[in-house]
């Protein structure tokens, strides 16, 4: 899907996928010691602005710049700031940052890159970092509440074992959740969550 596309679904005043914080993403982070957080594909910011408000140092990335006026609002709104850089998750090859947690919620990538991206977010964890992600199973093909319908770009536990090989499995687990989060994830949903944490 093209910035053209998540411009046009942005534009918008309403905030498509809500404020309030992914449930998994809230849940995971608060037992973590804030640290540098890295969020690719944030969109609207609402995981960013939750965390920023925790005291995580929050850099978010996206390609969408109606996406970032809108969570430079948000953040406004909150009282909270935060880093937003308009970018493609490959322009990250160039950067010598590194993060405690990178957070990855229903971001779906074509496959000839997906596994690409998400190694090169592997060498972005510093040692002990996580990889904390909720995304859509290929049982979510389908169903109206949210996700690309495209079975190529949709996740099941091999996939994902594979692509982040290099970390230790902390949790991968295939679920039922009922979303609420803005217009678009709405309703019963199949999705996938992961925590992996990279060696010492």
């Amino acid at each position: 899907m093209t910035k053209e596309f998540w411009d046009e679904r942005f534009a918008g005043k309403e905030y498509v996928y809500g404020t309030k914080p992914n449930s998994f993403f809230k849940k995971s982070i608060e037992q973590l010691t804030p640290g540098k957080l890295l969020l690719p594909g944030e969109g609207e910011g609402r995981n960013a602005v939750f965390a920023a408000s925790k005291g995580w140092q929050v850099t978010a990335i996206d390609q969408s710049s109606e996406a970032k006026r809108k969570a430079i609002k948000l953040a406004m709104d909150n009282n909270c700031n935060f880093q937003y850089h308009l970018l493609d998750i490959m322009d990250l090859e160039t950067e010598t940052v590194q993060y405690d947690v990178i957070g990855l919620f229903f971001f779906h990538l074509p496959p000839e890159i997906r596994k690409k991206a998400h190694q090169l977010l592997v060498k972005k964890l510093i040692p002990g970092g996580q990889i904390i992600l909720e995304a859509f199973s290929k049982s979510q093909l389908g169903k109206t509440s949210g996700g690309p319908p495209v079975l190529e770009m949709l996740f099941d536990k091999q996939i994902l074992e594979g692509d982040f090989k290099d970390l230790k499995i902390i949790d991968l687990v295939e679920k039922t959740v009922m979303l609420n989060e803005g217009s678009f994830h709405q309703g019963e949903a199949s999705v996938i969550q992961l925590i992996g944490q990279k060696s010492y």
